[in-house]
């Protein structure tokens, strides 16, 4: 693919194939997430999203939606309603923020995608008042979009640009460690945070990891 050239390759079928991966890799990643949140948090964070997205992946299922604005949407809703704590209502919010910024189209563009995908981080930042350094999910966000948007920019293929997203996504996963929690719980704990990985940066990592094994299976 040359630079400025436009792929279509984003379809309900490519949601339901994120969606389906992210449920596995949570549930594959469970006791591991819960064990960070266990550290400084409500030590639920892997069980509340396993559920969660056992039954996104259900609700997807049952639903069958032709699009992937409402694939996304459907994905939201359902996270809100099952998930309890803070998980839930932001990557709620964030799927369907990135259903809505989709519309209604049976396909869209990898420019597009990139848009949706933005929509998701600014509505979790609107909901809880995050930003990068305060030890969040959006640590591993906020680098895993900008590493999405420069590959598509760039002409490379969805796979490629989620790979690199995926990439950045851990990477600041891990860069959450030496950081002092500001937001949420964990800023409860004050400097006693420091030295833990933030677990909802690391499952943002799982679902960018995810969403480069469903763009490779395209």
């Amino acid at each position: 693919m040359t630079e400025g050239s436009v792929a279509v390759t984003v379809d309900a079928a490519l949601v339901l194939r994120w969606m389906a991966e992210i449920a596995t890799a949570v549930s594959s990643e469970r006791d591991r997430l819960t064990a960070l949140d266990a550290a400084i948090g409500d030590a639920d964070h892997g069980v509340n999203l396993d559920r969660g997205f056992s039954a996104v992946r259900a609700r997807i299922a049952e639903a069958a939606p032709a699009t992937p604005g409402a694939a996304l949407t459907v994905a939201g809703r359902t996270l809100i309603s099952t998930v309890g704590g803070a998980s839930g209502p932001l990557y709620g919010t964030a799927f369907r923020e990135m259903g809505k910024s989709l519309g209604d189209g049976s396909d869209v563009d990898d420019a597009a995608f990139v848009t949706a995908v933005r929509a998701g981080l600014d509505g979790v930042r609107r909901l809880g008042a995050a930003a990068e350094g305060d030890k969040t999910m959006v640590d591993a966000y906020a680098p895993a979009l900008a590493a999405l948007e420069e590959a598509v920019r760039a002409g490379q293929p969805l796979a490629t640009a989620a790979k690199s997203a995926a990439h950045a996504a851990d990477d600041g996963a891990r860069a959450t460690v030496p950081l002092e929690a500001r937001k949420g719980r964990a800023s409860y704990l004050g400097a006693r945070s420091i030295g833990h990985q933030d677990p909802g940066a690391t499952s943002t990592a799982l679902v960018f990891a995810a969403l480069h094994r469903a763009a490779e299976r395209r």
